[in-house]
């Protein structure tokens, strides 16, 4: 017998909101979650009228508070199985605390928080708790960063030696923020982004990428951060030089003033036998360069195991659903392989099985701390003229 689709609470996602929409078909994609309930806006009456408006039936709260007070006195089967939080970064903390101490799972926007103490709180409660946490890094989502982690971490390109990780935009390129344009004019706010706009906007996701495939720390860095545009109060360019844990090295960089590119993250893996090159833009493949032969163009739905380079693969990974091979998996199928993975998490815990939110299937509360920590050195760092700063 089939189980019952898990209920699934917004906090967030009101007036105009964007990624709310992604996650909402990530939800609803396989049938087995819902999203039934939501706090849609720090104003109450907002929140109310938003949720009236919503394009489905949905039970709407004046705010996150209220939301999670009624929410968790229900029974196993009517409460929220999880809550998705899809604010501005200066409200994920405290509603993100609020639903661990009710015992509710979270799964959270990213980068995790504003400040790193508050990201230390959070993985301490996880740890209290013992609730299922996970940050949502989208594009570690993609079948194709599965496989360039499993082609990295089983040393089938050797001993890392450098990595060039980078995400690209265009669209602050003006000042974007005076156009009425919501989405940038939170993200240029200290009060409301944190320390770092284009690093914590993005860089988080470069870093992210970086780790999840190589599966190395950085261990210090130098870092500048700059603001081309005139009387923006936060960085529009993050450059960091990295190294790595392994005595490797890495460019970690991210810019949203590089006019003509949109969404552009990719990754470049050089080891001593061979490189990796994964773009997010093209999603379906990963190519693998090795000395003296063809390039090597691994499509997703056509990898086949013990091919003269690739070994035996995880039978996990080769047996995550995907669309057959020619139809382009893309941003929504990431997002939704990522609430996939956390359903079965969140599953086991009402259960209370055995679950291990460890990173390999999505972002979890220390990789967000860690995020925090990356982009609270690098900001040290170019404050004090782009000095080594270790990792916090």
């Amino acid at each position: 017998m089939s189980e019952r689709p898990l209920n699934v609470g917004l906090i967030g996602g009101g007036r105009g909101a964007f990624i709310v929409h992604p996650h909402e078909r990530a939800i609803h994609f396989d049938g087995t979650r819902r999203v039934v309930a939501g706090a849609l806006h720090q104003d109450p009456k907002i929140a109310m009228e938003e949720a009236e408006k919503w394009p489905y039936p949905l039970r709407g709260y004046r705010n996150y508070d209220e939301m999670i007070d009624k929410e968790k006195k229900k029974p196993l089967g009517e409460r929220l199985d999880y809550v998705l939080i899809v604010t501005p970064n200066n409200v994920h903390f405290d509603p993100a605390m609020k639903c661990l101490e009710a015992g509710i799972p979270v799964f959270c926007e990213k980068p995790l928080t504003v400040t790193l103490d508050e990201s230390d709180k959070l993985v301490k409660a996880v740890k209290k708790f013992k609730v299922p946490f996970g940050v949502a890094h989208t594009y570690l989502g993609h079948w194709t960063s599965r496989l360039s982690r499993h082609i990295v971490r089983s040393g089938l390109i050797g001993e890392v030696r450098w990595v060039d990780s980078s995400y690209l935009q265009g669209w602050l390129a003006s000042r974007t923020e005076d156009m009425g344009v919501m989405q940038a004019e939170w993200r240029v706010d200290p009060k409301r982004a944190g320390a770092s706009c284009a690093g914590g906007d993005i860089g988080t996701h470069a870093f992210m990428q970086l780790r999840y495939v190589t599966g190395l720390e950085v261990a210090r860095l130098r870092a500048r951060l700059e603001t081309f545009v005139e009387r923006r109060k936060l960085d529009d360019h993050f450059t960091t030089y990295c190294e790595l844990s392994n005595g490797g090295r890495a460019l970690v960089r991210a810019s949203q003033i590089a006019i003509g590119h949109k969404n552009d993250l990719r990754i470049e893996v050089n080891g001593t036998k061979g490189t990796l090159f994964w773009v997010q833009e093209d999603p379906d493949k990963v190519v693998v360069y090795l000395p003296g032969q063809p390039d090597r163009v691994y499509w997703r739905g056509e990898v086949k195991a013990n091919d003269g380079f690739l070994k035996d693969m995880p039978k996990d990974l080769m047996a995550e659903p995907t669309i057959p091979s020619g139809h382009p998996e893309a941003f929504h199928d990431a997002f939704a392989r990522l609430h996939r993975c956390f359903e079965a998490d969140v599953r086991a815990y009402e259960k209370k099985r055995p679950w291990n939110a460890d990173g390999s299937k999505y972002a979890n509360v220390e990789d967000g701390r860690i995020g925090i920590a990356f982009v609270t050195a690098a900001v040290e760092s170019s404050n004090n003229d782009g000095m080594w700063v270790k990792m916090p």
